[in-house]
């Protein structure tokens, strides 16, 4: 394995293309197509002028070790995206589809009186992201201080008439989860 393929430079290189493919992608000098798509050519030719050591091999590895299965290639392999999270304008082209009863959202607890107050934003993003997985979501939640889990009465959410899309890579996205939804778990 070389210098290249070590954790840490998989991990900065991983940050790279969620800062290029999800928020600005002009950082690699990239314009997304309407549904977040870049080619393939364009994104290392751009990560070759920002001075960074990205080719396809290792472009490939990035996109099928990530843990969270961030970005996807098309049927073709010659575009590549992010799966979810943008806070650019895309369209994801996912259609609407019946969640399970339950899903869940990982937090902060500093967060937790605002969020039972008032419920689930999207904030900067385009949806409220949601897992069937807890490990996920505490993972999730870990990012911003000590954890908290919700649970999310997903399925009377959408009988309510709420609309829930699934990405490629497992998430739920849903516009806003009211708080009368949520629940926190023990």
């Amino acid at each position: 394995m070389s210098d290249l393929h070590n954790d840490k430079a998989l991990t900065s290189l991983s940050k790279l293309l969620s800062l290029s493919l999800r928020h600005k992608p002009e950082t690699l000098g990239l314009t997304l197509d309407e549904n977040g798509w870049v080619t393939v050519d364009a994104l290392l030719a751009g990560a070759r002028a920002a001075g960074k050591r990205l080719d396809l091999p290792l472009l490939r590895e990035i996109v099928e070790t990530n843990n969270k299965q961030r970005f996807a290639f098309s049927e073709d392999g010659l575009r590549i995206r992010a799966n979810q999270g943008h806070s650019v304008e895309v369209a994801l082209d996912l259609s609407p589809v019946t969640p399970p009863e339950t899903l869940l959202h990982g937090t902060a607890t500093r967060f937790l009186d605002a969020i039972l107050a008032e419920g689930l934003d999207k904030r900067q993003r385009h949806h409220v992201h949601l897992s069937e997985n807890a490990d996920t979501a505490r993972q999730v939640g870990s990012r911003y201080g000590k954890v908290v889990l919700l649970k999310v009465d997903a399925g009377r959410m959408h009988r309510d008439g709420h609309q829930f899309f699934r990405t490629e890579n497992g998430v739920w996205l849903t516009d806003a989860v009211p708080h009368t939804y949520l629940k926190v778990m023990p």
